[in-house]
This record gives structure tokens, sequence and C-alpha cells, in this order.
């Protein structure tokens, strides 16, 4: 370190920069913030007049995206219990959360939801939108947009007994 005291300012520079540049992006790595059902609302008041805007898509691609992933969580899940490939993770969740096997060739059945094929993505959107903004105006607005998001698909499209 006394090295460093007793070098030219130039040096000290160029040692310090990386080192002040690495803690002020330290400081910033935080975790993921959460959408809120207000947040979502408030891009999704836009669906109607301007569906193409970005808020409108915002709205639109955040509900699509909660779909996709729960379809393919369903797939990679259904493959797992096919294969007998899984980890611990995976393998508790089968033996503690898991539906009748028949639901397995249903997407969206192991979220507890199934959306008929084919349904068009803005008859869907338009059925969570309405649902989320009666929450945004009740005492939940704040809980996460996620979980509004997944009641209501829950709610409107139940998987058939």
């Amino acid at each position: 370190m006394s090295e460093l005291i007793n070098a030219r300012p130039s040096s000290r520079v160029a040692f310090l920069l990386p080192l002040l540049l690495a803690m002020s992006f330290a400081n910033s790595s935080r975790a993921l913030e959460v959408l809120t059902v207000h947040e979502l609302v408030a891009h999704c008041t836009f669906l109607q007049s301007d569906p193409e805007g970005a808020d409108g898509q915002y709205c639109t691609r955040y509900i699509q995206g909660f779909i996709d992933g729960a379809v393919e969580t369903d797939a990679r899940i259904a493959k797992e219990v096919v294969t007998g490939s899984a980890d611990s993770l995976t393998e508790r969740a089968k033996r503690t959360r898991m539906p009748r096997r028949d639901m397995y060739d249903r997407p969206g059945s192991l979220a507890g939801f199934c959306l008929g094929d084919p349904l068009p993505l803005r008859q869907v959107v338009d059925t969570v939108v309405n649902d989320l903004v009666v929450l945004d105006i009740d005492e939940t607005a704040e809980s996460p947009a996620r979980i509004a998001v997944d009641d209501s698909l829950r709610q409107h499209y139940p998987c058939s007994e």
C-alpha cells in the first residue's frame, strides 16, 4: 500500500478508478423490483385507446409473457415426469403439488389455468385487465401484479376436471 501512496498521481488514478467503479456498481446491484397491480394498470389503461402504443404493448406483453412462462414450465415438468430426469426440488414439487397425471397434456394445467385453442390473446388480456382495474381501486393495488394475473387466469380459465 505504501507504493500506492508514494506513486505518481497517474498511477494512483489508474488503480483507484477501477476500484471506485466496482464499488459504485456493487451498490446498485439489487433484487428485481416487483411490478405492482397499480403499475401494471397504469400501462393497461392505455390498451383501449392505443393498443399499439408503448403502454398498451407493455400491458399485453406482460400478460402474454406470464402465460408463456406458465406453458413452458408445464411442458418442462411434464417432460421430466415422462423421462424421470428431475432435480430434487422438482421431485419435491411433483410429490407435494402435482395434480392428476391426466392433466399433463394441457398447457397451463399445472399453473391452474387452461387456455383453449384457438383463443385470441386480446380476449384473454381484456379479461385479466378488467380484473386488475378492480384490484387497483381496492386495497390490493400495491400487491404483486403476477399474483393478480395468476388469480384472474385461474378464475376465468379453469382446467376442466
